[in-house]
């Protein structure tokens, strides 16, 4: 499940490349790893065919030279890619077991792509993942209820260093995704680093923050407000959970600054869909958003949403992403930003951020949190 929940937040923008001319690539295989029988296949997984790693339609075949090939017709675009022996277990890696990063392909023309593999994780021993979270995070409940869902889900908070001695109230940061953001051990690949920066800061620039853990096979539907052909949208219910029950838990049993403009929500991909979601519909509740990596593209009406919304003119939206996402990525969350401000929203208020060479993953999340946390703090 972890394997199969480390590429969802990158299957979702394939769609999106349907706006592309077709071109014609080629792969062919190189040097390889010895595969284990003569019955074995080599696929391609990626974000062109929702990171499956057994897709028949992806099978490379035998080339007569003792490699392999496939040929496709695929849109323009960027594409993040795999090659794996029919499972996330027996996935690519390094010569000695180490993880690799997902190759990327930008597709313009006619192309081949050739590709060697150095290994295959089922040939070494899965190592052993360890606890990184700092003695300033906790577990509120492994089975929160979330009524507005009929689920239950593990929630976790960071306190500051100084909240047991103190009598502070604290600004919150809602953020979804939580398994991801403090510890590695329950990241299927790797962490923000959320607790590990906040450790560091100033008594001023203190802060709480609550992650929800994302419900694994639910995570496109909580995190849409709206149906796709991907899930039935329950986001509308997931933000309603947040405000109505989560929230006045964390008020009622902490010391927290209860105002909008002490209140946060955050999240990448479809995280960061949400937190808009959320920030245009409960603008009362959530007075600012950090949007990272936005999948607007998933849920178009999201644009619609803010054009009709009276946008609260002090709200405050942090928008950052890299380069290399996606063709679409840059250009769907600059329009967001311009239509936000189109309503009232100060420039310096709805800031937008793009990483050169940066990709849609945990790294650029981790890298893009001191500038959005020190933004965030700013007035």
């Amino acid at each position: 499940m972890i394997k199969k929940i480390f590429f969802c937040a990158f299957w979702v923008f394939s769609q999106s490349f349907l706006l592309f001319g077709q071109v014609k690539i080629t792969f062919k295989s190189g040097k390889t790893a010895p595969l284990k029988s003569a019955s074995e296949h080599l696929f391609l997984a990626g974000n062109f065919n929702n990171w499956n790693p057994a897709d028949v339609a992806w099978q490379m075949q035998p080339d007569g030279n003792e490699g392999y090939q496939l040929l496709k017709d695929l849109p323009k675009g960027v594409y993040n890619y795999k090659i794996t022996r029919g499972s996330w277990d027996a996935v690519e890696c390094t010569t000695t077991g180490g993880s690799v990063d997902n190759r990327t392909l930008t597709l313009v023309n006619d192309t081949t792509v050739n590709f060697d593999v150095a290994g295959w994780q089922d040939n070494f021993a899965t190592a052993e993942k360890k606890h990184t979270v700092s003695a300033q995070v906790h577990v509120i409940s492994d089975r929160f209820e979330m009524p507005q869902l009929g689920r239950q889900r593990r929630v976790w908070i960071y306190l500051p260093a100084d909240y047991g001695s103190s009598k502070n109230k604290y600004p919150v940061i809602y953020m979804h995704d939580g398994q991801n953001l403090f510890d590695d051990y329950s990241s299927g690949y790797g962490e923000w680093g959320i607790d590990e920066f906040l450790d560091k800061v100033t008594t001023a620039k203190e802060c709480i923050v609550v992650g929800i853990d994302h419900g694994g096979n639910e995570r496109i539907a909580e995190y849409d407000p709206y149906d796709s052909k991907y899930a039935k949208g329950r986001g509308v219910d997931y933000t309603a959970f947040l405000v109505k029950t989560l929230k006045p838990y964390i008020d009622v049993n902490y010391r927290t600054k209860k105002e909008a403009k002490y209140t946060t929500i955050a999240g990448s991909s479809t995280g960061g869909l949400i937190s808009m979601y959320a920030a245009i519909k409960y603008p009362d509740v959530f007075g600012n958003a950090g949007i990272f990596s936005p999948a607007f593209w998933i849920a178009p009406e999201i644009y619609k949403l803010a054009k009709q919304t009276s946008l609260n003119k002090k709200s405050r939206f942090y928008f950052v992403c890299g380069d290399a996402e996606s063709d679409l990525m840059v250009s769907d969350m600059k329009k967001m930003a311009d239509l936000i401000r189109e309503k009232g929203i100060k420039p310096e208020n709805s800031p937008v951020t793009v990483i050169k060479g940066a990709s849609h993953n945990e790294k650029q999340w981790n890298a893009d949190w001191p500038g959005f946390y020190s933004w965030l703090m700013t007035n």
